[in-house]
């Protein structure tokens, strides 16, 4: 069932899905965030989350069975983060990603691997990590003491719906170390000082593989919380990696290895 076509940017709907994409204090408040694009309103859908509102651009030929509201192209340029969203936006209602609620989804399998994250800021390299997470099979993601939330629009649309996808937890460090310790995970650190070269490192076992900040790279805390420090080697002059780069070497080093041992 769809509504007739809503004209004005002036409408309360509309500029309430504007402010949800502009204010993370909103989405954190409502509990609700912003979808574009059918493939990322299709993995979100298929992830189970709720959809509360869709919008589809009036020409575009929308044949699903979820109710939709037309708007004029006009309306949608307003509401759109990005340009090119195939003529779809969705509201939807998000999720609790307590650490808690991973323990179902990690340790009913053997030698999980896990990605955490401290402090990443920037939200494009947190949902590219997510979209590399999910293509490398990744159990679960923990972001800890987060500077950007996991629905931020830009996040959401460099992750390619990869945030949908991988249990994913928000807690602080300290949370994180004590969570990771009482279910006898292994605590890799990528840090360039006291550290072993990565594919040195048995990454066979129940895993987690801690990231810092580009900038100042990982606190104390985990330093001292780790197993053993890893490291890529930087053979150029440059003495560092984008932080999401950095990730895709190590999972996929982690499923290097794993694939080996099954042969």
């Amino acid at each position: 069932m769809e509504e007739n076509s809503i004209t004005s940017v002036q409408n309360a709907r509309i500029k309430h899905v504007v402010a949800l994409q502009q204010k993370s204090s909103l989405r954190r408040e409502e509990g609700l965030f912003v979808v574009e694009g059918q493939r990322e309103i299709e993995h979100c859908i298929a992830c189970g989350y709720e959809i509360n509102e869709l919008f589809v651009l009036d020409t575009f030929d929308y044949t699903g069975s979820l109710p939709a509201t037309r708007v004029a192209p006009l309306v949608y340029e307003k509401m759109a983060y990005r340009g090119s969203t195939e003529g779809m936006i969705a509201v939807a209602r998000s999720k609790d990603h307590s650490i808690f609620n991973l323990q179902s989804s990690i340790f009913n399998k053997i030698n999980p691997l896990i990605m955490v994250l401290e402090s990443v800021e920037k939200p494009g390299n947190l949902g590219a990590i997510l979209r590399t997470a999910e293509a490398a099979g990744v159990d679960a993601v923990i972001v800890c003491d987060p500077l950007t939330d996991l629905y931020n629009p830009n996040l959401i649309r460099a992750s390619i719906g990869g945030v949908f996808c991988v249990p994913t937890a928000v807690c602080t460090s300290q949370e994180c170390i004590a969570f990771l310790k009482e279910h006898g995970v292994c605590i890799l650190t990528a840090q360039l000082q006291d550290s072993y070269e990565y594919y040195d490192y048995d990454m066979c076992q129940a895993t987690a593989i801690v990231m810092g900040t580009e900038s100042t790279g990982l606190t104390s805390q985990w330093r001292e919380a780790a197993d053993a420090h890893i490291r890529i080697p930087m053979l150029g002059r440059l003495d560092s990696l984008n932080v999401s780069v950095s990730a895709a070497i190590l999972m996929y080093e982690a499923v290097r290895q794993r694939k080996k041992v099954r042969k």
